[in-house]
């Protein structure tokens, strides 16, 4: 069974920072593509970042050059690291991981960040 916890949300104000965190059990991150989705009242659930086994990354158009997603493979964990944040970027942001040719999707259960004006 693989979980995913999230932690790091919060308030902050427009032009300040925040890192999320991605806690996994029950698999390896290091053999699983994960991403960060993010979904505001009302809207549908977006990509923000995806980062696949290889490394490579991909960003929404909305947060390139301002967020950037890692892996720590010691702690089995996925970070995402926001700069200077926007209130548009208020929402409630969810780790998702897939494993290639293997089972489904797994969801964490999100993570609150507020971006005031």
């Amino acid at each position: 069974q693989v979980q995913l916890v999230e932690s790091g949300g919060g308030l902050v104000q427009a032009g300040g920072s925040l890192r999320l965190f991605c806690v996994v059990s029950g698999s390896m991150v290091r053999y699983r593509n994960m991403a960060w989705y993010r979904q505001a009242p009302g809207k549908q659930r977006e990509l923000v970042a995806r980062i696949i086994i290889s490394g490579t990354t991909t960003y929404a158009d909305s947060v390139k050059g301002r967020f950037t997603i890692s892996r720590d493979y010691a702690k089995n964990t996925v970070s995402l690291q926001m700069n200077s944040l926007k209130p548009e970027d208020t929402a409630v942001y969810y780790c998702n991981s897939d494993r290639p040719g293997s089972g489904p999707d797994y969801w964490g259960q999100g993570t609150q960040v507020t971006v005031s004006s």
